[in-house]
Order: structure tokens, then C-alpha cells, then sequence
């Protein structure tokens, strides 16, 4: 926190959970609470500004109300040692005067040179195991908040200011063709084609049983078999095997 005893804007959860998986981007939210009467700017900064998105990485909280706040991790290639993670947030947070616009926010608000009295909450990042499929509530998503960090942890930190939104859309469109390697058009293509495969296999499953149903009457039959229902099988077989080399 800066010098004065204040909270501006109350931060919650205190530790950013990403359920971590390989080449996949994550998100959590941050609720910023303002129960003052007084209008807060606020600015995120990161250890990693490449790594994250944040939306809105500044803007106002106006008084006795929450803005939320989205961290997007980009998607990774490796996966961390020992599934620890380094990285840091700082969520700075000043009052502004009413009628300040969301692009006045800007740096030079949250310096020691602007006079301003700033508070600065410090936020870790934490990778937890993804969900498993069976149990859509995560576990321990329920626990309380951690107390909240004094200025002094990590004071020598290098946090920097978050990308633009278009540059961070640009870097995640990037991020996800270099990894992927297919265009829409692409990923258009094998879809259709998935999608006629799986028809197909469809229509081969529905042959063998009327192939089967067949067979099981004429076993019933003590008269062998008929010219008719040979040809029958027959056609069966062929309309099998043409479905089976699609």
C-alpha cells in the first residue's frame, strides 16, 4: 500500500488461480470494489506484459461500485517446473476528480512526481490443476482470501504496464496461428470432412445390422437359401465396402 492507511479499492481474490494447460489460454477475473465516495483510477501492471492480457488494464471505479477485471494468460508452450509460477500484478489505484475519462487514466497519475497519495496492491499468480470433466466446481475455489501483501514483498520487482487491447488481440491471433498452423479456411475444410466421415461411419454401422438382421432369419429358416435373399447379402456387401473405402 503507498503511504497513507487507506484501502481505495478492495481486490479480490488476492491470487490469480490459472487452471494451466499446454497451448490453451486461460482466464480469471478480479473484482476491484470502491466503498469510498470518491471516483478511483486504476491501473494493472504485470511482471509479464507479454505473457497476459488484461481487460481493462486501467479505468474508474465510481463510488460504492465494482468493476470487474479479465487476466487472459497467453497460451504456452511448455509447461512450468514443478508447476510454479514467478509472476506478478500490481493493481495501483488513486482518486481522481469526477468527470475524469477512462483515457485520462494514463501513468503519470501513479508516479511520486504527480503528488498523488497511491495505493498498490501486490497479487501473486498460482497454476492449478484443470478441472476434471466430472467435477465442473473446482476445488478448493471456495477458500478465503489470502491477507493482503505489504508494500515491502517484491518491492524490486520490474512490473510494466499492460499491452493495448489491439495489441493484444494482434499477439494472441498470432500466438494461436504459429501454434495451430491452420487458417479458418483450413480448420473450415476438416470439419466438413470430419463431419462426412462420421455420416459415413453412420451408415456403415446401420448396414451391418440390417446385414445382421438378415442372416439371423435365415438361420431361422430350414430351407436354406433362396436365390433372392443371396443377391440381397450380396448387395448388402457391396454398398458396405463402397461406404467402407469413403
Amino acid at each position: 500500500m503507498g503511504s497513507n492507511s487507506m484501502e481505495l479499492l478492495g481486490i479480490e481474490p488476492l491470487e490469480l488461480q490459472f487452471p494451466f494447460e499446454l497451448k490453451k489460454q486461460i482466464s480469471c477475473s478480479m473484482q476491484l470494489t470502491n466503498r469510498t465516495d470518491d471516483y478511483i483510477g486504476f491501473k494493472v501492471k504485470t511482471t509479464s506484459p507479454k505473457k497476459y492480457c488484461v481487460r481493462p488494464n486501467s479505468g474508474i471505479v465510481p463510488p460504492r461500485s465494482t468493476s470487474d477485471v479479465i487476466v487472459t494468460m497467453q497460451a504456452q508452450k511448455e509447461e512450468p517446473l514443478d508447476m510454479q509460477c514467478k509472476d506478478k500484478f500490481l493493481v495501483q489505484s488513486v482518486i481522481v476528480a469526477e468527470g475524469t475519462l477512462p483515457k485520462d487514466i494514463t501513468g503519470d497519475l501513479f508516479t511520486k512526481q504527480s503528488g498523488n497519495v497511491v495505493d498498490e496492491v501486490k497479487l501473486k499468480v498460482v497454476y492449478v490443476p484443470p478441472p476434471k470433466p466430472p467435477s465442473p466446481v473446482r476445488e478448493g475455489s471456495e477458500e478465503g482470501s489470502s491477507p493482503r501483501p505489504s508494500l515491502s514483498d517484491g518491492s524490486t520487482l520490474n512490473y510494466q504496464e499492460m499491452q493495448t487491447t489491439r495489441e493484444s488481440d494482434e499477439a494472441a491471433i498470432k500466438a494461436q496461428k504459429g501454434q495451430e498452423g491452420f487458417t479458418p479456411e483450413t480448420l473450415a475444410l476438416i470439419s466438413k470432412l470430419t463431419e462426412e466421415r462420421n455420416s459415413a461411419i453412420q451408415q456403415n454401422n446401420k448396414l451391418r445390422e440390417e446385414l445382421d438382421l438378415v442372416r439371423r432369419e435365415l438361420s431361422k429358416q430350414n430351407g436354406g437359401f433362396s436365390f433372392v435373399v443371396v443377391a440381397v447379402i450380396a448387395l448388402l456387401g457391396i454398398l458396405l465396402g463402397f461406404i467402407m473405402k469413403r
